[in-house]
């Protein structure tokens, strides 16, 4: 793990603890320090734009030290207080807390935490394979859960902040064609529902984003990419769903019915269907 600071100044002076900050809105007025882990993803790169452009304090976490140097540089270009990065594999799980802690003190606190770590996986080898099964749950379950249980703890000592993290609709109901990673994201969903229920009331908020197939280059070789969601208008929606505090929100909106419909299937038929 790398930790560096691309911008070494420190976070302006004037700026308010989360703690002054109980229960205030997040709204885009408000200088907000914000973490990203997993921020060379497509979509967080796209929040992370918005959230520059409206003058945040960021703190990214990647793996890839030459795409996180390029996405940091990017950020400032656009407005953001501050952006300090850090390099560091998410899957090991033992480095943690060094790292949260490192990325809370750059920022001298936090109001929200973001967190897109995953992986779509291989279906067909994991179908196989059971090692890549188990990591496929590993990165996108039991990693976030380790960060998540860190940041939760961290927030109820202050009794404020945001936690969005990107699960997906393959988290709804298990298919043929993804079942491994809709696992790992039925889990996570599960878990950030129980999260959600043990700590709203400590006055932090936990949001489960559900994306639908968007436009990234994780998704670039997968059939029918051509149709799925703009980035950068899924990265406003959850912006958006940021600011209003939601605790449950999918992008683009169309998803919640059609995964409602889904949900509704009875499993006699679904089971023999070709999905």
């Amino acid at each position: 793990m790398t930790l560096s600071a691309f911008d070494p100044q420190p976070a302006p002076a004037g700026s308010v603890h989360p703690v002054q900050r109980h229960n205030a809105s997040l709204s885009a007025k408000v200088t907000r320090k914000i973490l990203v882990l997993g921020a060379t993803s497509g979509i967080a790169e796209a929040v992370c734009r918005i959230w520059a452009s409206q003058g945040a304090q960021l703190f990214l976490v990647a793996r890839n030290p030459e795409k996180l140097a390029v996405v940091a540089a990017d950020l400032k270009t656009r407005g953001a207080a501050y952006v300090g990065t850090a390099v560091a594999d998410l899957d090991d799980t033992e480095k943690h807390a060094e790292l949260l802690s490192h990325a809370v003190n750059s920022l001298t606190g936090m109001d929200v935490a973001l967190l897109a770590h995953g992986i779509l996986g291989d279906q067909a080898r994991a179908e196989q394979d059971f090692q890549h099964a188990a990591q496929i749950l590993h990165t996108n379950l039991v990693a976030p859960i380790s960060l998540l249980t860190w940041l939760a703890n961290y927030c109820v000592q202050r009794r404020a902040g945001l936690l969005a993290v990107l699960s997906s609709v393959a988290g709804d109901r298990g298919r043929k064609s993804n079942y491994l990673y809709g696992s790992s994201k039925a889990g996570l969903t599960a878990f950030l529902a129980g999260l959600r229920n043990r700590i709203d009331r400590e006055g932090v908020t936990v949001m489960t984003i559900k994306p639908g197939p968007v436009k990234t280059a994780m998704t670039a070789g997968m059939r029918g990419s051509e149709k799925f969601a703009d980035v950068d208008k899924v990265a406003q929606s959850i912006v958006t769903a940021v600011d209003k505090r939601v605790d449950t929100v999918y992008v683009p909106f169309q998803w919640a019915p059609i995964m409602w419909a889904v949900r509704s299937i009875p499993e006699r038929i679904f089971k023999k269907l070709n999905l």
